[in-house]
C-alpha cells in the first residue's frame, strides 16, 4: 500500500469537520424552537435540498465500501443489485407525494402518526410501527460507524493508535468514534436544517467521487477499450450470474431488487423527507433525478472500480486476497489511494484525501438522517403518548437525549460485534445492511393499504408487522446464541435463495390480510377523507 499522505489528510478532514459543525450552527440560528421545525424544517424544502438529502440518505458507507467489494469478489453478478435504484425511484414517485399530502393535511411527523390517523389511535400499532423504525436505525447507524473506522485506517496509514485521555485507541476505533461524535453534535444542534444542508454537501461530494473514481481507473488501464479487454480476461465465473444456491444467484437478487429497494424508501428517515418537501412537484422531480443520477454514479463508482480493482489486484488460485487488501471492502479505497497519485501527481494526494472524505461523507449523511429520524420516532410516538402535556422544550430535550443514547449504543454494538466471534454474521457492513433492510420493509403492507387499497384494519396491521419482525429475527445470530445452532439450520438454506426481507414480508402481508377480514374496519368516512387528500 502507498506510504502515508503526510499532513494532507489532517487538513482536509479537519476543514471538512469544521464546515459540518458550522452548518449545524447555521441550522440552529435559522431554526425555531418547535417540534415540527426541528424535525421537518418547516415543511419547505425545495428540489435541490430534497433530492440531495434523499439520495445522500439512500447511499451510505455500504455504497463505496461493501458494494465494490462484492463486485471485486464475485464479478458482475452483484451489479444486478443496482436495479433496485430505478425500482426505488419509481416507489418514491408513487408513494412519496401521497405521504407528503397526508402529512401536510394532518400535521404528521413520523410513520406512526400516519397509521394512527388512518387506523385509529391504537397504542400497540403505533408502538410497533415505531419499533420497526428503531430496529432499522440501529443496524444502519452501525454500518456508518464501521465505515468511519475503515476510512480512518485508509486516511492515516502511518498511525496505528492515538492516545486519548490516558488510553490508546486503534486508528479504527478512533475513526469510528470521531465520526459518531461529530455527526451526533451537528444533529443535536441544528435538527433537520443542519442534517439536510450537510446532506447537500455530502451528496455532492459522494456523487462526484464515484464518477471521478470510475473515470480514473478506466484511464489508468488505458481507456475504455483496454479496460474492457482486461476485464474480459478475468475468470469466467466472474462474468456470469451463478445458479442457486451460490451467492448472488438470480433468485436472491430478484427478491432483493423487488423488496430491499422499497425498504430503502419507506424507512423513517426517508418518510420524514417526504413530509418536509415543499410541494408535489418537488417530490416528483426528485424521483426522476433519483432514478437517473444514482444508477449512473453507481456504474462508475461501483462496477468499474470493483472490476478494475480485480484486474489490478487479482486473488490467488486458492481465493486468497493479495496482501494489499485486508478485506474486499477495502478495494475502492486501495484503488483510489494507489492510482490517483500516479495519474495526478502531487495533486493526486489531495484528491485521495478529498475522495476518502467523500466516502466518509456517505457514512455521515446516512448516520445523521437516521439518528434524526429515531429522535422523532421516540419523541413523537413514545414520549408524547406518555407525557402529552410536555412543553416543546421538554420534547426537544428528550429528542436530543435519544440521539446521544442511540449513538453510544450503535458505537458500542459496533465494537462488540467486531470483538465477539459468536457475532460473526454481524461483523460485516453487508450483514448489517441486509438486516436493516429486512426490518424496514415490514412497513410496506401498511403503506400500500393506506395509500391504495384501504381494506386493512389496525389489528391486522399490528399482527402482520409482528409476524414480519419475528421472521426477520429468526435470520439473525440471536436465536442461535439463545437456543443453539440447530434451531436455525433451516434459515441458511432459505437465505441462499431468497432475500430475508422478501421472506418476512410475505408472512407479514398474509397475516395482515387474513386478520383484517375478521376485525373492526376503518370507517367509510375516514377512507373517503384520505382518498380526497391523496387524489387532490
Amino acid at each position: 500500500m502507498s506510504s502515508d499522505m503526510g499532513s494532507v489528510p489532517y487538513f482536509v478532514l479537519g476543514g471538512y469537520l469544521v464546515m459540518l459543525l458550522g452548518i449545524g450552527l447555521f441550522g440552529l440560528i435559522r431554526g425555531r424552537s418547535t417540534e415540527e421545525d426541528y424535525y421537518l424544517a418547516g415543511r419547505g424544502q425545495g428540489l435541490l435540498v430534497t433530492a440531495l438529502t434523499i439520495m445522500a440518505t439512500y447511499f451510505s458507507g455500504f455504497a463505496m465500501l461493501t458494494f465494490p467489494g462484492w463486485i471485486y469478489q464475485s464479478g458482475i453478478a452483484p451489479m444486478l443489485l443496482a436495479l433496485n435504484l430505478p425500482v426505488a425511484g419509481a416507489a418514491l414517485f408513487l408513494i412519496g407525494n401521497k405521504i407528503r399530502k397526508l402529512g401536510s393535511a394532518y400535521g404528521l411527523v413520523t410513520p406512526a402518526d400516519l397509521t394512527a390517523h388512518y387506523y385509529g389511535e391504537s397504542g400497540p400499532l403505533r408502538w410497533t410501527v415505531a419499533a420497526v423504525g428503531m430496529l432499522y436505525v440501529i443496524p444502519y447507524v452501525i454500518i456508518q460507524i464501521k465505515a468511519g473506522g475503515h476510512l480512518a485506517e485508509a486516511l492515516f496509514t502511518g498511525v496505528e493508535s492515538i492516545p486519548i485521555l490516558g488510553f490508546r485507541l486503534s486508528i479504527y476505533d478512533a475513526g469510528a468514534t470521531a465520526l459518531s461524535l461529530v455527526t451526533m453534535i451537528y444533529v443535536l444542534v441544528g435538527g433537520m436544517r443542519s442534517v439536510a444542508w450537510t446532506d447537500v454537501v455530502q451528496g455532492i461530494l459522494l456523487l462526484s467521487a464515484m464518477v471521478l473514481s470510475g473515470i480514473a481507473i478506466v484511464a489508468y488501464l488505458g481507456g475504455p477499450g483496454p479496460f474492457f479487454a482486461r476485464v474480459s480476461e478475468l475468470p469466467e465465473n466472474l462474468l456470469q450470474v451463478p445458479e442457486a444456491p451460490e451467492r448472488f444467484n438470480v433468485w436472491w437478487m430478484a427478491g432483493y431488487c423487488a423488496f430491499a429497494s422499497l425498504a430503502s424508501v419507506v424507512h423513517p428517515a426517508q418518510w420524514i423527507r417526504f413530509y418536509a418537501a415543499r410541494d408535489s412537484r418537488t417530490l416528483r422531480n426528485t424521483a426522476v433525478v433519483f432514478a437517473t443520477v444514482l444508477p449512473a454514479c453507481v456504474l462508475f463508482g461501483v462496477l468499474l472500480v470493483g472490476l478494475g480493482g480485480r484486474v489490478l489486484y487479482p486473488v490467488d488460485s486458492m481465493g486468497n486476497l493479495p496482501t494489499i487488501l485486508a478485506s474486499a471492502d477495502q478495494i475502492a479505497v486501495v484503488v483510489i489511494r494507489e492510482i490517483f497519485p500516479i495519474l495526478f501527481g502531487g495533486f493526486g494526494t489531495w484528491l485521495v484525501a478529498l475522495i476518502l472524505v467523500a466516502v466518509m461523507a456517505a457514512a455521515m449523511s446516512s448516520a445523521d438522517s437516521n439518528l434524526h429520524a429515531l429522535s422523532a420516532v421516540v419523541t413523537r410516538d413514545l414520549f408524547d403518548r406518555i407525557r402529552p402535556e410536555a412543553s416543546e422544550r421538554s420534547k426537544a430535550g428528550v429528542g436530543r437525549v435519544v440521539i446521544i443514547v442511540a449513538t453510544l449504543i450503535a458505537l458500542g454494538l459496533s465494537f462488540w460485534g467486531d470483538r465477539n466471534p459468536e457475532m460473526g454474521l454481524l461483523r460485516t457492513i453487508g450483514q448489517f445492511f441486509l438486516l436493516a433492510m429486512a426490518f424496514s420493509v415490514q412497513l410496506l403492507p401498511v403503506i400500500v393499504d393506506i395509500l391504495y387499497l384501504r381494506r386493512g384494519t389496525a389489528t391486522g396491521a399490528f399482527w402482520g408487522i409482528i409476524v414480519g419482525l419475528l421472521t426477520v429475527f429468526c435470520f439473525t445470530p440471536f436465536p442461535a446464541l439463545l437456543f443453539g445452532s440447530g434451531v436455525t439450520a433451516w434459515t441458511t438454506t432459505v437465505r441462499q435463495v431468497a432475500d430475508i426481507g422478501m421472506f418476512a414480508l410475505a408472512g407479514n402481508a398474509l397475516v395482515f390480510g387474513i386478520v383484517s377480514r375478521f376485525t373492526r374496519k376503518v370507517s367509510p368516512e375516514k377512507k373517503e377523507a384520505f382518498r380526497r387528500i391523496i387524489d387532490n
